[in-house]
């Protein structure tokens, strides 16, 4: 079977799946996971987690979380500079860069979502939380706009690995949130995020999260219906393996 990635919308951090997927440029499906409307159930076979972004391998197998997702794509990457080879200085770079972001990053924004997320009505609760969430997303951009201040890619090289497409993913959440201007700010970060914005392939999943006229490189094979797939072989989640 053809790769099928599971994506969240709006905003959510696995556009980064769909970016690397068209980066690596081998033929994909997608399925839509609107995360403010009912989750579809079957979507509990593929992450009993209900969360996106997941992925059917072209095993059949199901593998969720975007390190793991990522890191999946850029093993079959090499060759686009995507990934690197397992055991390779330049793999456990990655591995950092990926754990970096998908830790310490994501994190940062945690309380800004919980606002948008839970309708707190105290005002009390609602300033403790927009102020530790811009406080902790500053101190991440600070260190990233010193990071890109000496190089064009997260990790030094001239192509963008599956971390640029995580970046760009969750990067774009600062001003989402209104937490600040990036131009403004960080213009390290700023540079960054506009030079992505203009990649073919970051374009395209703009557009697929858009829902609008997606023009990719001829990777993407269309949208499917969950309730048209196959089931997983097995379950590669936090809970085990699935029968």
């Amino acid at each position: 079977m053809k790769p099928v990635i599971f994506y969240g919308v709006p905003s959510g951090c696995s556009l980064a799946s769909v970016i690397a997927s068209e980066w690596l440029g081998q033929p994909y499906h997608l399925v839509r996971i609107e995360m403010m409307d009912k989750w579809p159930e079957q979507f509990a076979r593929i992450n009993p987690r209900m969360k996106t972004p997941a992925m059917l391998t072209a095993n059949g197998d199901s593998l969720t979380e975007s390190l793991a997702i990522l890191q999946h794509i850029g093993q079959r990457g090499v060759a686009q500079g995507l990934g690197f080879e397992p055991g390779t200085p330049d793999a456990d770079r990655l591995a950092s860069m990926l754990s970096y972001l998908v830790t310490d990053l994501f994190a940062a924004f945690a309380p800004l979502w919980k606002l948008y997320d839970a309708g707190i009505d105290d005002p009390t609760v609602k300033s403790v939380l927009r102020k530790y969430g811009e406080d902790a997303v500053r101190v991440e951009y600070a260190y990233l706009e010193s990071l890109l201040s000496e190089r064009e890619w997260l990790l030094g090289g001239d192509k963008p690995t599956v971390a640029d497409a995580y970046l760009y993913a969750i990067g774009r959440w600062a001003e989402y949130h209104k937490v600040f201007t990036l131009e403004e700010n960080y213009p390290n970060v700023a540079r960054y995020m506009r030079k992505l914005a203009d990649d073919p392939a970051v374009r395209f999943a703009l557009q697929i999260e858009k829902n609008g006229d997606a023009r990719g490189n001829g990777s993407f094979l269309g949208h499917l219906n969950i309730a048209q797939l196959d089931m997983p072989k097995a379950s590669f989640t936090l809970q085990g393996a699935a029968a």
